[in-house]
């Protein structure tokens, strides 16, 4: 299968998520092409799949993915097709921020007229070490009331590495159930 992967990332997060995607996709013998939003990435039209991924940032996903959406909706709803939300609103204890998330992606989905049934939350970062001194108060200021004590000074990982492989491989399984009648 070819498959297209797009991200929009603003500390890299969602990128290296992609990237690990890609390499998952790689060795399951797919064909993939990685494209950043910013560099102008291809049409869905040459690919049989599509996963395309996006970080919150101030309760909004990149509008570079959201117009790549929006300008190729009708291909889109034609293929296998995946959302990956990045946030850290999924490291949360608080249901209130996971329901947060869940609305915002629905807006997302409904606002673009996107119809996948493959949309998956994953965890982000905090990337101390790439914020200005402003960013980094206000960011651990938000993260320590979920979290709890942070260190400004270092970065922080919280993507579940397992469930995005448990994620890609589901995809992987449903492409070649759907193109090969194999599992």
């Amino acid at each position: 299968m070819k498959i297209l992967i797009i991200y929009g990332s603003l500390e890299g997060q969602t990128g290296k998520i992609a990237r690990f995607m890609e390499n998952l996709l790689q060795k399951d013998s797919h064909e993939v092409i990685l494209a950043n939003a910013n560099d102008h990435p291809p049409v869905p039209n040459a690919f049989d799949a599509l996963l395309i991924g996006s970080s919150i940032h101030f309760n909004s996903y990149n509008p570079l993915i959201k117009r790549y959406v929006n300008d190729n909706i009708e291909e889109l709803n034609r293929r296998v097709a995946g959302f990956f939300s990045v946030s850290m609103a999924i490291v949360s204890n608080l249901q209130e921020k996971h329901q947060e998330v869940n609305q915002l992606t629905q807006q997302f989905l409904t606002d673009t007229g996107w119809h996948t049934d493959n949309v998956w939350h994953i965890e982000g970062a905090l990337k101390f070490t790439k914020y200005d001194y402003l960013k980094k108060i206000m960011m651990r200021s938000i993260a320590q009331n979920d979290i709890g004590p942070i260190d400004i000074n270092k970065d922080y990982e919280y993507t579940d590495w397992k469930k995005v492989k448990d994620h890609v491989s589901q995809f992987s399984n449903l492409l070649k159930t759907k193109f090969h009648g194999q599992t």
